[in-house]
Order: C-alpha cells, then structure tokens, then sequence
C-alpha cells in the first residue's frame, strides 16, 4: 500500500466510517432490548433499518456515476454525522423517546447507507491498479474485520466509562474524520451526457437483467445475507437474554469475529497464490455454512461466540470472491447503475431476516430459525454457488466486448 499513496487515504477513510458504523451497531441493539427487552421490538428495528436502503441503492448507484465516488461519499458522511448528533440530542433531552430517536436515525443511516456502499464501488477501479484488483478487494474486506475489532471492542471499554449515547457522539466524529481521509483521492465519474434520473434506473435494470453471471451471484449473496440477517438482527437477544451474558461478552464476540481481519490481511494474499479465485469462493462459502449451521446447534454462550467467528471467517473469503469477480463482469462505465439494483436484490434480505426473527424467530425459537436457514444455504444454496462459478467462467472466457471493457 505504500507504493500506492491513494491507497493510504482510502483505506484510513473506509476505516474511520466503519468503525464508526460498528460503534453504532454495538450500541444500538443493546439500548433496544434493554429498554424494551423483547426479541419482536429487536427485530422490528432492524427491519425498518433495512427497508429505506433497498429504495436508496438504485439511485445512490446513479449519483456515483454522476458525481463520482469520492464527492458521494463525503457527502454521506457528513449528513450520517448530522443525523446522530440529532439523535443524541434527542435521547439527553427526551429519554421516553429512545427507541423512536434510534428508529428514525436507522432510517435515515440506511438511507445514506446506500450512497456510501456505491462510492466505495465507484472509487476502487480509481485507486487500485488493474492487476492489485483482487488485493485491493481483500484490502476493503480486512477493513471491514478490523473494523469488527477496533469498533465493539473500543466501544466495550467507553461503554464502562461512559453511556451507550456518548458512543453515537463518538461515532459521528469518526464520520467527518473519515470524510476528511477522501478529499485527495481521484473523483473521476463516467457519465459524459447526463441521462434523465428514470432512463438510467431502467438501464441498470437492463444490464442487469442481461447478465446471467450477476443475476445468479445476486440471489447467491440474497441467501447467504438471509441467514446473517436473523443471525446479527438477534445477536444482542441470544447473548443477553439467551445466554445471560454481559454487554462485554457481546463486544468480546463481535471483536473475535473482526479480529479474522488481521490474519486475513496475510492469509488472503498467500491463498491468492495457491488457489483460484473460484477455489477461495469456495472454501468460504463451506466454511460460512458450516458456522451458520453451528450456531443452530450451540448449547451455550461460548459455542455460539466460536460459530459466529466460523462463520464470519467464511465470509470473509467468499466476499473477496464475490467482489473481485463481480467487478470483472460489468461495464466499468455503468457500474454504478448496475450495483445499486444488484444492493437492492441481494440486500433485500435483511428486512426479511429482521422480520423472520421477530416473528418466527420470536415464537419458535431463534436458533431454531438460524439453523433451517443454514439447511437452506447448505443444500440449494450450494447448487446455486456451483451455476454462479459455472457463468462467471463462462462470461469471463467470452469475447464479449461489454465483458472485456470491464477487466
């Protein structure tokens, strides 16, 4: 990363914001079921944060094409800022109203969370030169992880010292930090003749629809983020009320998981060398399956901890598959148009899972729910994973010339 001075500011940035994101998602589900201690109100929320999200990545996709990546982004942040300095303010000066306050900043979060997922599409065929593509993918990934480590578990230290409020405040710091880290970095965007906002939408759509190696690693992650959805919308249920367990233990779980980051930034690059990216698809798609289905089956607070690491871990590999490989496949040049209606399938899944856990999850038993939905994954979602490697070898060894614009 060195050589690549960019790459320094992108990565410190894509940091800062998640951290931030992960104080939130720490924060923010313990407060719900702590005032209302209920798995349906749990739910609910996360399903509502959701919803906004699938509305906004078609037209966040867009403006990425049209502003570029960077401009997006710190935009973003800024207002993701602003929403939870609201919020805090709100909850000092009303504490009857927590749980709405917390509410409208998910949907207002999740609204902005759309624009910031597309710049960081947008940006990184700027940053990253052509043959670092896949090490540049793994790079945002172990962001994210670190990010897992650095976000709970700094919040389960302030948390002792101070209240779950202060961390949104904190939070929001770290947006406009992160907002700052971008301001270098190219901003190139490839709309030269502004389309009107609705013929752009339906041409995403169309190319899309037009392209079988998307569409098919589309419904892949739409079911793969299914089973993580119930898993994260219930975590803070299972660990405190299932298991009895402290706001620590929770931390301590979420940061485990992050930690996989730190051995990945090596792993990666060593598997990249012995295996196909297909073959890393793989071996993380197994892996994943394997700690969704032990997570059904735990008994106890620290088998649970240990398959929730499993299958972060596998999640981890698949995603640096899934990322560099739906890049291949799409025309640079509508990238953007294209990912947002690729977000919105594949991501409307986690309403879904929300909702599934308030309901089913709330009647019947979540780990009971979490279990089926690894049976699913294991079973048809295998197949699907197997025609989705089939298409991309396929599109990736055609001559299409959309397909070749877009190595």
């Amino acid at each position: 990363m060195a050589e690549h001075p960019p790459l320094r500011h992108f990565g410190a940035g894509l940091l800062l914001g998640l951290m931030a994101e992960q104080t939130v998602l720490f924060a923010v589900p313990l407060m719900v079921y702590q005032v209302t201690g209920s798995l349906r109100y749990s739910g609910l929320v996360f399903a509502l944060e959701w919803l906004p999200a699938l509305l906004a990545y078609p037209f966040a996709g867009v403006l990425a094409d049209r502003v570029g990546g960077r401009n997006l982004l710190q935009w973003a942040n800024v207002l993701r800022a602003a929403s939870l300095g609201l919020t805090v303010l709100c909850c000092s000066l009303a504490p009857a109203l927590t749980v709405w306050a917390l509410a409208a900043n998910g949907v207002l979060l999740s609204l902005l969370m759309a624009p910031v997922r597309m710049a960081v599409e947008r940006t990184v065929p700027q940053v990253a030169p052509a043959e670092r593509l896949a090490h540049t993918q793994s790079l945002v990934q172990n962001m994210e992880l670190l990010a897992q480590v650095l976000g709970p578990a700094c919040a389960a230290a302030l948390v002792l010292y101070s209240g779950k409020l202060a961390l949104l405040g904190l939070a929001a710091v770290a947006l406009l930090l992160a907002a700052m880290c971008w301001r270098g970095l190219p901003n190139a965007h490839a709309d030269s003749v502004r389309q009107p906002v609705l013929a752009a939408l339906g041409q995403g759509w169309q190319l899309l629809l037009g392209n079988p190696p998307i569409i098919s690693l589309a419904l892949l992650n739409f079911s793969i983020n299914l089973a993580f959805a119930c898993v994260l919308s219930a975590n803070a249920f299972v660990v405190s009320g299932v298991f009895q367990a402290t706001d620590g233990a929770f931390g301590l779980i979420n940061s485990a998981a992050g930690a996989l980051g730190l051995l990945n930034f090596l792993l990666v690059p060593w598997l990249l060398t012995r295996l196909s990216i297909h073959q890393v698809g793989a071996l993380g798609f197994a892996v994943l399956c394997g700690g969704i289905l032990a997570m059904g089956l735990a008994s106890g607070l620290l088998g649970y901890g240990a398959s929730f690491v499993l299958a972060m871990a596998g999640c981890t590999l698949f995603n640096v598959f899934n990322r560099t490989q739906r890049i291949k496949v799409i025309p640079r040049e509508h990238l953007g148009k294209v990912m947002g209606p690729f977000y919105l399938v594949n991501l409307a899944s986690y309403p879904l899972g929300g909702l599934l856990s308030a309901s089913i999850g709330q009647r019947y038993g979540i780990q009971g729910l979490i279990l089926a939905l690894g049976l699913l994954l294991s079973g048809p979602g295998a197949l699907l994973f197997h025609l989705t490697t089939r298409r991309l070898n396929a599109a990736l060894d055609t001559d299409n010339p959309a397909m070749e614009a877009s190595r």
